[in-house]
């Protein structure tokens, strides 16, 4: 918490700022929350700005009609915004230290709490898609302790499965933060996710921990790191199940395009394609490959490193209409990525128009992911980036810089 601020000055503040939104832009948010009597009633625009301004710096605690409109804008309650407790930044320092595993005789684990965690897993995955990592991490983090203090207490088979749970836990935590930005943090959490998954003995756990640490580096652009943990992850190829492969082609394809080899990228995308029909297991883990298109996703961005973008421009045409549109943050991925590809075919104008969708969902998601996908654009519009269009451009993405 910053010191000396109120815990609900740091929450208005940090909830603006999770969304990417200037003071300026908060203080339209809150216009647009009320309703057309409140409307009438709020002072100029300048005058919001200086009131959030304060607020932010904990000189007065909002009172009605703005609680009610920050609640509005944020979509989250009254009571949780403007609660007095303890503030903690969500992705402060994570512990990532794996409790002792030791077998604690005497205590009975109840198999119950398998099916517990295994459903609160699968509601996170699902949560993820609308909220974002920020609202998460926290949650996924002790529930991960949680798992690993029973996992040493447990025997068996309940054990076991307490040690797969642990490490699709540290996976997912591990994503978050990526999603986040938090990297060193991310690589700490998917060192956990392959630390689990060897001591619960899993071939198909340890190829996909190998994967999720492959998918990290592409993310960092480190392409021989990504086809080396890669190769690892395919090393026992003849023993993993078709999702577990699909994801490592997959991802192997990524290392090869940041390395611009693009007739092995297509090879493995098209190995990965062949199973995509044969995927049949229960596991809860890695099922994005089940999603329409997913090959092409894949291929479309491989292609946008490997600066083929006129092709990847029509595979992002093809893909985009079927995407879920509660897949926010996917859709924003997506969509920068098309942005990008036709910002250096060079089209102007779809490029702009494709930016300002993004722009409008990364202040929904907070994904820095997304972000980082927008701010490498300007480097696509050497072409262009002096013209009326360019300027436009350049002022749309400086905001979420």
């Amino acid at each position: 918490m910053t010191a000396g601020l109120p815990a609900w000055a740091v929450r208005l503040r940090d909830e603006r700022r999770n969304r990417l939104w200037s003071q300026r832009e908060m203080a339209r948010r809150l216009v647009e929350a009320a309703d057309e009597e409140t409307r009438g009633q709020l002072p100029a625009r300048e005058t919001i700005i200086r009131r959030i301004k304060a607020y932010e710096a904990g000189h007065n605690q909002p009172g009605d009609p703005y609680r009610v409109l920050y609640a509005r804008a944020f979509g989250v309650t009254e009571a949780i915004l403007f609660r007095e407790e303890h503030h903690q930044a969500i992705l402060g320092p994570l512990p990532v230290t794996v409790p002792s595993l030791q077998v604690s005789p005497g205590r009975c684990v109840a198999p119950e709490l398998v099916d517990y965690f295994r459903l609160q897993l699968l509601s996170h995955y699902a949560a993820d898609a609308f909220l974002g990592p920020r609202h998460l991490i926290g949650t996924v983090v002790v529930q991960y302790q949680s798992i690993a203090e029973l996992a040493g207490q447990a025997k068996g088979e309940v054990r076991r499965e307490l040690l797969r749970l642990g490490a699709g836990f540290a996976a997912f935590a591990g994503w978050l933060c990526q999603d986040a930005g938090v990297t060193e943090q991310a690589a700490l959490w998917l060192n956990v996710n392959l630390d689990m998954a060897h001591r619960a003995q899993d071939v198909q756990l340890i190829s996909h921990a190998l994967t999720n640490k492959a998918m990290l580096a592409a993310d960092l652009g480190d392409a021989s790191i990504v086809i080396d943990l890669t190769a690892a992850a395919l090393s026992n190829r003849s023993r993993l199940m078709p999702k577990t492969q699909v994801l490592a082609l997959q991802q192997s394809a990524h290392g090869y395009a940041l390395a611009s080899d693009r007739a092995r990228c297509d090879t493995l995308l098209d190995e990965a394609a062949a199973l995509i029909d044969d995927i049949d297991d229960d596991r809860m883990w890695g099922n994005a490959c089940r999603t329409p298109n997913y090959v092409e996703i894949q291929r479309a961005t491989c292609y946008g490193r490997l600066g083929l973008n006129v092709e990847a421009v029509a595979l992002w045409e093809q893909i985009l209409p079927s995407v879920p549109t509660t897949a926010r943050r996917d859709i924003g991925v997506f969509l920068a990525r098309q942005g990008a590809a036709l910002a250096a075919v060079p089209e102007p104008e779809r490029a702009t128009e494709v930016a300002k969708k993004a722009i409008e969902l990364l202040r929904q998601t907070g994904s820095v992911r997304q972000r980082a996908e927008l701010v490498a654009m300007p480097n696509r519009m050497d072409a262009w980036v002096n013209t009326a269009k360019g300027r436009e451009m350049t002022e749309m993405l400086a905001s979420v810089t």
